[in-house]
């Protein structure tokens, strides 16, 4: 049966991380297991994606995702990959790395006083560990890893480190900010990586400066296009974001030009019912570029 697995009746998906997926390419991808030396995942991820043709937008092979889904694959028990080479493989947490807390010295003055104000985007494992710390610790949603490309950056002053801010993938379906593009599904498939997701911003529990967290939005708007296309190979151009009604009013993204063009329906990735089951959030856009909506209807990737 076309998208079943006979001999052990899982179904096949029909997509797999955002892409079409059969059973021809299920056989190719165990085909793949079967010849790959060495036999670890790494390689296997390498071989998928080159036979697959699994690539970025920017052309380069997404081994990472193709990681993902293989091991989704593998749970679902339609692959079998051989045990992971690394102590931290099959879903079991990554090593800690040693983590330098910053002083929680306050920071009382306006953002025009911060002097020295700058963005840092975070490269080493150091840095990395720290970000994910500060967000255990301070952040009310906590501590989860961003989803597809992302880049995440500190923000500090002369007198230290005053929070920090990432991106990462954008939401799959948004019924407002698809409507204000004006996209129909297809095209959407096509170019959803043009738009980042901001989602997790933190100034420090002991910072309180006016104006700060809207002049943040503005420092990554000018700069965050160039990063991706240095790190990806491709530029976005736009930004979203979800602001929790009742939490939050949304004050900062208001003052950096940021768009409200609606809300979530309140029902999540995985919710079956069409009562909202999670918080209902806003949702803020902002266009890096004047002609946003041309290159987000265009045929062709960029």
């Amino acid at each position: 049966m076309q998208g079943t697995n006979s001999a052990t009746a899982v179904t096949i998906p029909k997509r797999l991380l955002g892409r079409p997926f059969d059973c021809d390419k299920l056989e190719a991808i165990r085909e793949e297991i079967a010849v790959a030396s060495p036999l670890n995942r790494e390689e296997i991820a390498r071989k998928v994606c080159r036979r697959l043709g699994w690539e970025s937008p920017g052309g380069r092979h997404q081994v990472m995702s193709a990681k993902v889904g293989l091991l989704k694959l593998h749970r679902s028990g339609l692959i079998s990959l051989p045990p992971p080479t690394r102590a931290n493989g099959q879903g079991r947490r990554f090593r800690d790395h040693p983590v330098n807390m910053p002083d929680e010295k306050k920071v009382e003055v306006p953002v025009d006083q911060l002097y020295g104000l700058t963005l840092l985007r975070i490269t080493s494992a150091e840095d990395s560990a720290l970000y994910n710390e500060l967000l255990k610790r301070h952040h009310y949603l906590g501590y989860t890893p961003l989803a597809g490309a992302q880049v995440r950056y500190f923000f500090s002053c002369d007198q230290g480190l005053l929070g920090a801010i990432g991106f990462g993938a954008a939401a799959w379906k948004l019924s407002s900010r698809d409507c204000f593009i004006g996209w129909e599904p297809a095209v959407r498939e096509r170019n959803l990586h043009l738009i980042l997701n901001n989602a997790r911003f933190l100034i420090l529990p002991w910072v309180r400066s006016k104006n700060l967290a809207s002049k943040i939005l503005s420092l990554c708007a000018h700069r965050i296009a160039d990063d991706f296309l240095k790190l990806y190979g491709y530029a976005p151009v736009l930004l979203e974001t979800f602001v929790e009604q009742g939490r939050f009013a949304g004050t900062c993204y208001r003052a950096g030009n940021w768009v409200l063009v609606g809300q979530t329906k309140g029902r999540g990735k995985k919710h079956i019912y069409k009562t909202p089951g999670v918080p209902i959030k806003d949702v803020w856009l902002y266009p890096l570029r004047s002609d946003f909506r041309r290159i987000l209807n265009s045929e062709r990737q960029r």
